[in-house]
């Protein structure tokens, strides 16, 4: 089974339409990439997957479940992350993740196991037990990626996961979802950094105006594109 399957996706607004018959896969236990130029389409076809919208036309299947018929069973498989998604800036980063686990796992047994190992995977130590508002972007970046997984999710949607960060913050939470992939969970990321999707990425998926241009491994798009850069397949794609 498919972690993801997208049929002839549409997403239209009042005099605007996002996403253009889009159809795609996303193989459980693999990272996906989604990737184009701003505004194309990217964040509202992970938004349609994670259930916050709904398609205007075509289908989404998370596991098999029809995110806008069984939208309830999808979001107790899978964990959304956006850009610019932001913590409870007066708790501590353990009581966020206390909390958060308490939400999504409303079991005290499974939610205090989460975030231990939440705790762990963040990397933030003692810091823990400082209150977000204290945190750099980086540390509070760490923090929502932990919450994005401690639950160990069927499926992680991560759009810009080391958007702003730095050189070692970001090396960290790719090494991160790395090891996670390694052990079975599937991630599907959007990211601007073709450095990030290459290191990532078993599959890249390019989109433009809310068409798939291409879908492939990074290896055989540079080879469809005869060179060795990905950010030159990108910009012929898309240019």
């Amino acid at each position: 089974m498919n972690a993801v399957e997208i049929r002839g996706l549409v997403k239209k607004y009042a005099d605007f339409e996002a996403v253009s018959g889009l159809t795609f896969d996303v193989r459980e236990g693999e990272i996906f990439a989604l990737v184009g130029p701003n505004g194309v389409g990217k964040s509202t076809t992970l938004k349609t997957i994670a259930t916050i919208l709904s398609p205007s036309s075509g289908s989404v299947a998370v596991f098999g479940l029809d995110t806008a018929r069984e939208a309830h069973g999808v979001r107790e498989i899978i964990s959304y992350l956006p850009e610019e998604a932001g913590a409870y800036k007066n708790l501590t980063g353990r009581e966020y993740l206390d909390f958060m686990a308490l939400v999504f796992l409303r079991d005290k047994q499974k939610a205090a196991a989460a975030v231990a190992f939440g705790s762990e995977l963040s990397g933030l130590k003692d810091r823990l037990e400082d209150k977000v508002k204290t945190y750099s972007k980086g540390m509070t970046r760490k923090l929502l990626l932990a919450r994005a997984v401690m639950v160990k999710p069927k499926l992680a949607i991560l759009d810009e996961p080391t958007s702003g960060l730095d050189i070692v913050n970001g090396y960290e939470i790719r090494k991160t979802i790395k090891q996670l992939a390694a052990g079975g969970m599937t991630f599907l990321i959007s990211s601007h950094n073709m450095s990030e999707i290459e290191f990532l990425s078993g599959r890249i998926g390019v989109i433009n105006k809310g068409k798939l241009l291409a879908c492939d491994t990074p290896a055989a798009l540079k080879t469809r594109f005869t060179t060795d850069d990905l950010e030159e397949v990108f910009i012929k794609l898309t240019q």
